[in-house]
């Protein structure tokens, strides 16, 4: 099994360990979890240990697991996709391009909406938190900051600039999605940062309160990303 993030307790790392392993493809139709006697051997733990691990599993919807039936993975489609560990173990699990082309759609469904709506009520503190994550842009295309943070930072402050609580609260999904694509995308276009360019137009449609265009300026950020995302799914449709 996979190794456990650090600063869990018991049950934490088996589920964990676990949960890593289902979302990898390493148990499924064709390859079981172990019994929760199986993982108690397995990994060295104690019988309510492992059941708390699958509990939470369950609640995740990753598996189900009954007296007789014992522990069967379902299908991605039941999976909680907005639960924190369900996301953590899909970005580190190599995902595939279809999934982050859904990532990316989901961000051209909520970013340019969040931008428009930062623009329309000029929150000043969060507006300046979005200058000063555009400014970590300027400085990561000198090597003087970290590009994937740095473009990170800005999109969570335009989420959290909106106003709206609900949209602030996707901000740990759109990190998430953030740290695989933008991976994706700069090595599919060459560069090594996001355009602070790119980005200011979108702040500085904030600033002047100017909600289309900032809608419009995200719209086609989102839109460019998702494009690079589509052509290299569909040349490797072709390859294939």
């Amino acid at each position: 099994m996979n190794r456990p993030e650090r600063g869990m307790n018991l049950t934490q790392q088996v589920a964990d360990s676990l949960g890593k392993a289902i979302v990898n493809g390493d148990y499924g139709a064709h390859n079981p979890v172990p019994s929760e006697a199986a993982l108690c051997e397995q990994m060295q733990v104690s019988r309510s240990a492992a059941r708390e691990a699958v509990k939470s599993l369950a609640a995740k919807g990753l598996i189900t697991s009954r007296a007789r039936q014992g522990i069967r993975v379902l299908a991605e489609s039941e999976w909680n996709l907005f639960d924190a560990d369900v996301l953590r173990w899909m970005r580190d699990s190599n995902p595939s391009i279809q999934l982050l082309r859904e990532f990316t759609e989901l961000r051209v469904a909520i970013e340019p909406e969040a931008a428009m709506l930062a623009a329309a009520r000029q929150n000043t503190a969060k507006i300046a938190s979005i200058g000063e994550a555009l400014e970590r842009m300027n400085s990561a295309e000198s090597g003087l900051d970290d590009p994937l943070e740095s473009d990170i930072a800005f999109h969570l402050s335009v989420l959290d600039a909106s106003e709206n609580r609900f949209f602030g609260q996707l901000g740990r999904i759109i990190d998430t999605t953030l740290r695989v694509s933008i991976r994706f995308t700069n090595m599919r276009t060459g560069v090594r940062a996001g355009s602070h360019d790119d980005h200011k137009r979108i702040y500085d449609a904030i600033l002047a309160g100017n909600a289309q265009e900032a809608e419009t300026s995200a719209r086609e950020l989102m839109q460019a990303a998702l494009d690079t995302i589509v052509n290299a799914q569909q040349e490797d449709h072709v390859q294939a």
